[in-house]
């Protein structure tokens, strides 16, 4: 006769918590994130890379500001799972050195930089590090790019 309340009672605890707010998104991951959308957003307009779902990405590993507090392989992750995600978005492929002087008809080398481009900017309630995103597109057998673009923006020092 005591197990019947006791389960009613864990069973509404259980639904309580279920009920409650979710945590909150963590603040870099987040910032990143809203970064590598734009980022992506811009690629895949790109005319040479039409149709997109026919290409294969090789992406360079990105150069990352080391005052920013941001490593290379976080950006690069976030960057990757952002490309991945794009419906109708092309194949991506992390690009070795060794893939240089491969190129096909249909791939593309995609570099990126991230870098500070000011000082801390220090508000009432938060400091601000203010960056640029480059990206430029390549063919893989040739120097110059076909494309480039740059996203400027800041973050939040106090989330990062």
């Amino acid at each position: 006769m005591l197990r019947f309340p006791v389960l009613v009672t864990v069973l509404a605890l259980f639904l309580v918590g279920c009920a409650g707010q979710p945590p909150e998104p963590d603040p870099v991951r987040r910032a990143l994130q809203n970064l590598s959308e734009r980022a992506v957003d811009r690629v895949l307009q790109v005319d040479s890379l039409q149709p997109t779902e026919d290409q294969v990405l090789l992406l360079v590993a990105p150069e990352v500001d080391d005052s920013l507090g941001i490593g290379s392989e976080r950006f690069l992750e976030n960057l990757t799972r952002a490309l991945l995600g794009a419906t109708d978005g092309p194949q991506v492929i992390d690009w070795r050195p060794a893939m240089s002087g491969e190129g096909r008809s249909r791939q593309w080398k995609l570099e990126s930089r991230l870098e500070a481009t000011a000082p801390r900017l220090t508000l009432s309630d938060r400091d601000l590090l203010p960056y640029r995103l480059t990206l430029r597109l390549y063919r893989p057998d040739l120097e110059d790019a076909v494309w480039q673009t740059a996203i400027d923006g800041a973050f939040d020092a106090t989330a990062l």
